[in-house]
């Protein structure tokens, strides 16, 4: 799809390509439940900047958000532009906080322009880090990472390590900090053996599990045979269900997220084994990452200096243009995606 032919520094003029949800699905979402609409910006108001998105981020918690349910975070509103994180440049601000040219990353994805509250923007120093950088290991995904491992679930010297959607955007940057944090032994878990043989090959994994390939009790406890001391889940169900079975007395839980169940349409049922939480004294503790926003300046403090010396090593699936964004998210709902699933708006 062509980008917007207009001048972009008039904000008035400039018509935007958008990704609305065209309907709530039930189940497995298919291609149905997104409209692209173009629109026409608004002018910005007092204390407002235009941003024209480079980068958007697909991630699998926005299936929730297509559920209007009570949740963590409001649903998405039928007929109205999708929501994610994205970055971009500033080409209109009424606001001395945020010039013209300045990079910064928002909330307002799904869409080729965005109009905001300056405050709403955080600016991104690019030399840092290239700009996408901030959707993936220095964003939200690389914190949930860092959050998960340094405080719902604490790695500490010598342990042993699982982390469940290994490939993902999370799982790659987890198996990696979880050796720089002490772990002794890192063991994840991906589908089919392309992902598998990329997390011991790129990632840092000492063992990988292709979920894909037969029995997850058995795979695990042939990996970690003594046992594991710290899961990141990401997945649920099975995966859960595994790691509460090989976790040794004391051992720490971050429940990150539960992708196995997200097009369930009735409630899924919890692990069988669960009282072995009770028996072996675990610790098992949900997360959620915007309570843990105030780490950011330390996470990106740590994680730049890894990316810059390639001691941290990230991979990006990336599709380009707007009109990709829903075969992008139905990928990721799939694993479709190694790394993070970013869009590219601007070439």
């Amino acid at each position: 799809m062509p980008n917007p032919t207009t001048d972009p520094t008039d904000p008035t003029a400039v018509v935007s390509a958008e990704i609305r949800l065209a309907a709530r699905p039930a189940g497995e979402p298919t291609a149905d439940a997104f409209e692209l609409v173009r629109t026409e910006l608004p002018e910005p108001a007092a204390g407002e900047i235009v941003v024209r998105n480079t980068w958007m981020s697909v991630d699998p918690y926005m299936r929730g958000r297509m559920d209007d349910v009570p949740s963590y975070i409001p649903p998405f509103r039928l007929g109205a532009a999708l929501e994610g994180s994205a970055v971009g440049v500033v080409v209109a601000s009424r606001s001395d906080a945020v010039p013209v040219g300045a990079t910064v990353s928002h909330f307002l994805g799904w869409r080729e322009y965005a109009v905001l509250d300056a405050a709403a923007a955080t600016v991104i120093d690019t030399a840092l880090a290239p700009a996408q950088a901030y959707l993936g290991a220095l964003g939200t995904t690389g914190l949930s990472a860092y959050a998960a491992l340094t405080v719902t679930a604490p790695v500490r010297e010598g342990d042993v390590v699982f982390v469940s959607a290994a490939a993902g955007a999370v799982g790659s940057v987890a198996g990696q900090l979880a050796r720089k944090l002490g772990a002794s032994r890192v063991i994840g878990s991906a589908g089919g053996p392309e992902k598998a043989k990329k997390l011991v090959t790129d990632f840092g994994y000492d063992a990988a599990i292709d979920y894909r390939a037969g029995s997850l009790d058995e795979q695990l406890a042939q990996a970690a045979p003594d046992g594991v001391d710290v899961y990141l889940d990401s997945v649920g169900g099975d995966h859960l269900r595994a790691a509460i079975g090989a976790m040794r007395g004391g051992g720490r839980i971050a429940l990150v997220g539960a992708i196995s169940g997200y097009n369930a349409t009735a409630p899924a049922p919890g692990p069988d084994n669960l009282f072995q939480a009770v028996s072996k004294e675990l610790t098992l503790r949900g997360m959620l990452v915007n309570n843990y926003f105030h780490l950011f300046p330390e996470w990106i403090g740590r994680a730049a200096g890894w990316l810059a010396d390639g001691t941290l090593r990230t991979e990006e699936t990336v599709l380009q243009g707007i009109d990709q964004a829903p075969a992008a998210f139905l990928g990721v709902m799939r694993g479709a995606n190694t790394g993070k699933m970013l869009i590219r708006l601007d070439g």
